[in-house]
């Protein structure tokens, strides 16, 4: 029986929400006082939250397996027939329409619970910036966008939020757009994402032709005989024997897939758009960049959990690049001193350990992480933006310290997200990160020892920001010591709710080993069967009992190792870092420079691009001409080039109504090639001008000056004789 109700009926409201006060920024925002945009936007985040919750209430009160609701509003794309690779034609449909069942549950919830705090938060920490509609506008626009990615019934739906939040990320990365290094990082986000996105394209297109649709599943409806969907349509080809477990075409979907989420959630090699993220407000690095849209991917990747669970492959992938990329950040975390880039390797690690639990096949435990890191990585962001704040800007730790007494609330809640986010019992991260090397233990031993390490210099890096940022003396400057001042109410009260979640959030997933039932597993299970018995979640083996103790004990023992070795290194100083750093100064350098990486992709990608570009404009590639009479002009000068296309060249087109771009950024780079170019351009018809005057009063005037000159001689002569 599906599930009803007036929230369930009104789910399209929970996105909509943000959305209209997001437009009304946008049109009216700059007439409304500070206030007004506040009451509005963080209002309707708030509303999306009970509305929210109130849909989940209404799911939770039917039957396990009918907790599973779904809402069409219209038939989006309806391109007609199309061509299977079976040979056949279906009628192909993309809906508008919205999906709540046990992973959309977890998903929306986090995402207006912790985005409704954030929000609450920024109140107090943009008070006094610039823009502070355009903020919130833009930060109203990222939950719809957000809220659509989740509850979208359908790939092609959860696309447009996927984009969506890719163009919010890429305006809230440069709000301080005045700040150079600030659009660089936005446009490097923006960039490095459509590599990702067109993998992304590519799975959802190859998905489309497979199966016949990209509808999630057809559960949810009265009636579902009547609709097709992704789930349904796999098991029918598995029964019938056209497709099966290490199927070719599933395995590349499912790559295709993860390349889209290894853009979106940072993962290597397209990870490095996300430390330089932090130019951005640190509210945004709070809600885009540590608990919502970097962990799109792995939420893509848990909803197509039954074409990944018949890719053995495909999951081997997964599993291997999330370990490396895993131990691969916490390694750079170590030496940073910028407290938010400490945080933003810390996000890239941890989404690594999310993506090596989906590699194992333990996708529900990737969730209960995803869940947990949304609490303390959102508190970590959100306390750091307290002690800048307190610092009147200062963001290099070697600057700080002694600020536990001075901003009391801050401290202690940081210290309950550190010590959430080492594993420590009984705080929330224990019992995820615990999850996951479990099962990590059972699949790779490899590959458990990868992430064992990792637990350790999670530990360590965390220990090592605490200590310098909070305890032992005060090093900042003179006039910055004195100033040094606890946030508002606004901002400390949000950080005192998500401390209560890191404490408590894990609790909801304790293990039966230690007299618990995971529960939150439990809940996942109908979602995660897959379409094969012996590949789905609940068929994975438990440890036993003295084995479940001995890892939880394991992992408690890595991370007391790490936070003793930062005491000693950065408390009481027995082991000093200066000379370690001396004694292995290339490794040092090594995680200072972060491998070279970004050095290494100027060198290779960025230098060659704009070398091939150099060495096209020097041989001409690209060519002004006037459609009359050869003479290049502003108004009718256009592009043309082997690989310029009609767009392209209406871009370029001087006129007001050429421009046919598919984004601003390409937008801006149309702009200054057209105008480099015509200027160019203008620069050679002047030139051709003056030679064409200049020729003009030779042949007018000089034969003139000709005949008097002769006259003159003529006379002169006369006068010698």
């Amino acid at each position: 029986m599906t599930p009803t109700g007036y929230f369930l009926g009104h789910l399209w409201l929970i996105p909509l929400l943000p959305l209209v006060t997001a437009t009304l920024m946008l049109f009216f925002g700059k007439r409304l006082p500070n206030n007004a945009v506040s009451l509005l936007c963080v209002g309707s985040v708030g509303l999306s939250f009970i509305h929210a919750a109130g849909a989940v209430i209404q799911l939770l009160a039917a039957d396990p397996e009918h907790r599973v609701t779904q809402q069409i509003l219209f038939e989006w794309l309806t391109p007609g027939p199309i061509q299977m690779t079976g040979g056949h034609a279906i009628r192909f449909v993309a809906d508008w329409g919205y999906l709540l069942d046990p992973l959309s549950c977890v998903m929306v919830l986090v995402v207006t619970g912790v985005g409704f705090l954030i929000h609450v938060y920024s109140v107090g920490y943009m008070g006094h910036e610039g823009g502070y509609y355009r903020f919130f506008g833009y930060m109203n626009l990222f939950m719809f966008a957000m809220l659509t990615l989740v509850l979208a019934n359908n790939m092609l739906l959860m696309f447009v939020g996927w984009e969506g939040v890719g163009l919010c990320s890429y305006l809230l990365i440069g709000f301080y757009f005045l700040k150079k290094s600030a659009c660089d990082a936005g446009k490097k986000a923006f960039i490095v994402n459509r590599i990702g996105d067109a993998g992304f394209i590519l799975g959802i297109l190859l998905t489309a032709v497979t199966l016949g649709t990209v509808r999630f599943t057809a559960q949810g409806f009265p009636d579902s005989s009547g609709y097709s969907g992704i789930l349904q349509s796999l098991k029918s080809a598995v029964e019938s024997g056209a497709l099966g477990s290490g199927s070719q075409v599933l395995t590349a979907i499912a790559l295709l897939l993860f390349i889209g989420a290894m853009g979106k959630s940072a993962q290597i090699p397209l990870y490095v758009w996300l430390p330089d993220a932090m130019e951005g407000p640190t509210p945004v690095s709070a809600l885009i960049h540590a608990a919502t849209m970097v962990t799109a991917g792995v939420y893509m990747v848990v909803r197509m959990n039954a074409v990944y669970q018949l890719s053995p492959l495909a999951l081997d992938v997964v599993a291997v690049i999330g370990a490396i990329t895993a131990i691969f950040a916490a390694s750079m975390a170590m030496v940073q001193n910028d407290i938010k880039k400490v945080l933003a390797y810390s996000t890239i690690s941890q989404l690594g350990y999310m993506f090596l639990a989906l590699g194992v096949g333990a996708f529900a435990a990737g969730i209960f992480h995803l869940m947990t890191h949304a609490f303390f990585k959102a508190l970590l962001f959100l306390g750091a933006g307290s002690v800048i704040h307190a610092m009147s800007g200062e963001q290099d730790i070697r600057k700080m310290g002694g600020l536990w007494d001075k901003i009391p609330n801050t401290a202690r809640t940081f210290a309950v997200a550190t010590l959430a986010i080492a594993g420590i019992f009984p705080f929330a991260g224990f019992f995820s990160k615990d999850e996951i090397l479990g099962r990590a233990f059972d699949r790779f031993f490899l590959l458990w020892i990868v992430g064992f390490i990792t637990a350790g210099l999670t530990a360590f890096y965390m220990a090592r920001l605490f200590f310098l940022t909070f305890l032992d003396y005060c090093r900042a400057d003179e006039h910055v010591e004195k100033h040094i001042h606890e946030s508002p109410r606004a901002m400390t009260v949000p950080l005192m709710i998500l401390a209560g979640f890191s404490i408590i959030g894990g609790w909801i997933g304790w293990p039966e080993a230690i007299g618990g039932e995971n529960r939150f597993e439990k809940f996942l299970d109908p979602i995660l069967k897959g379409v094969l018995p012996e590949t789905g979640e609940v068929n994975i083996a438990h440890h036993a009992l003295a084995k479940e103790i001995f890892l939880m004990l394991a992992s408690l023992g890595i991370a007391a190792v790490g936070i003793y070795l930062a005491f000693e290194f950065y408390r009481t100083k027995r082991i000093a870092p200066e000379l370690v750093a001396k004694k292995w100064p290339k490794l040092y350098q090594l995680l200072l420079h972060k491998y070279y990486v970004d050095e290494i992709y100027d060198a290779a990608i960025v230098d060659r691009s704009k070398d091939l570009g150099t060495l096209a404009a020097n041989r001409n590639v690209f060519q002004l001409r006037d459609a009359d009479f050869g003479r290049v002009s502003r108004s009718s000068g256009v592009l043309r080039a082997p690989c310029a296309g009609t767009s392209a060249q209406r871009a370029l087109r001087g006129d007001k109504n050429g421009l046919f771009c598919t984004s601003h950024l390409e937008r801006d780079l149309v702009y200054s090639a057209r105008g480099r170019f015509v200027d160019a351009a203008h620069s050679a018809r002047k030139r051709a001008i003056t030679q064409d005057r200049r020729e003009s009063f030779r042949r007018a005037w000089l034969p003139g000056f000709a005949s008097a000159a002769s006259v003159v001689q003529a006379r002169m002569g006369r006068l010698r004789l």
